[in-house]
């Protein structure tokens, strides 16, 4: 299986001398669910903000490979940053989206990188792109709430309508930071069900970070341990057990 991402040799540090990532090599396939876990403070968000650059490397290559070719992110400024963020997805903790804006308005913000400026603040999107919003909403489960503002959303429900605006992006690589952590734990299965069929209806691969173990090894195909910076575990769920978790969480008494 070809690579939609390769990392190697990146390295983290917000204080010089305390990396915050240790020189990591990643590689991740065209396809499927890779989980990141590891305590908080380890560095598995600041790997996902690196990939998209809202986080500055202090040093190696994210090489991003999809329907444009093959790009390093790392190296990117300017317009082609801009235009590889276009390529790749984000699903946040927080949902970010633009509360006085519709459901539909949100989704559509997907696209801003596509359509020139001016389409995006007269609300003129071109009518593909409206179809396939509608098609995505309906994939999520809101077709009904199109209209509605996002603040008058339940939480799950502002988490479908961000995998729905990062799906409109059509990108390359789909990540999402802790995309359950607010939620109640039937609506994060919920929500975990439909991004793994989602993904996998759009042929995308997903990098997620999660605390929860039970559900990254329910849904993920393969399964990245990390502990102070560094990679210390790496396998299908299937071959992770207790005593790495000890290594990766620290502790003896806690499973």
């Amino acid at each position: 299986m070809s690579a939609a991402l390769d990392i190697r040799g990146l390295t983290k540090e917000y204080v010089r001398g305390k990396p915050v990532l240790r020189n990591l090599d990643l590689s991740i396939g065209a396809e499927g669910i890779t989980a990141i876990i590891g305590p908080s403070g380890t560095g598995k968000s600041t790997l996902l903000r690196c990939i998209n650059r809202l986080v500055e490397p202090t040093k190696g290559e994210i090489r991003l490979t999809g329907a444009e070719g093959t790009i390093d992110v790392a190296k990117l400024r300017g317009r082609g940053l801009r235009l590889a963020r276009r390529r790749i997805g984000m699903v946040f903790q927080e949902y970010n989206l633009v509360e006085r804006l519709s459901v539909m308005e949100n989704v559509l913000c997907g696209r801003l990188g596509y359509v020139p400026l001016w389409r995006a603040w007269l609300r003129k999107y071109p009518e593909e792109d409206i179809a396939r919003a509608f098609a995505l909403l309906d994939a999520v489960g809101l077709p009904e709430h199109a209209t509605r503002r996002a603040d008058a959303l339940s939480g799950g429900q502002r988490q479908r309508v961000g995998i729905a605006r990062a799906l409109m992006q059509r990108p390359d690589l789909l990540l999402a930071d802790e995309p359950t952590s607010s939620l109640d734990p039937r609506t994060s299965v919920e929500v975990l069900e439909m991004l793994t069929k989602l993904a996998a209806a759009e042929g995308v691969p997903v990098i997620i970070n999660i605390h929860n173990v039970a559900l990254a090894k329910r849904y993920a195909r393969r399964i990245v341990g990390m502990h102070e910076g560094a990679i210390i575990f790496d396998g299908p769920p299937e071959a992770l057990q207790d005593d790495h978790l000890r290594r990766i969480y620290g502790g003896e008494d806690w499973l």
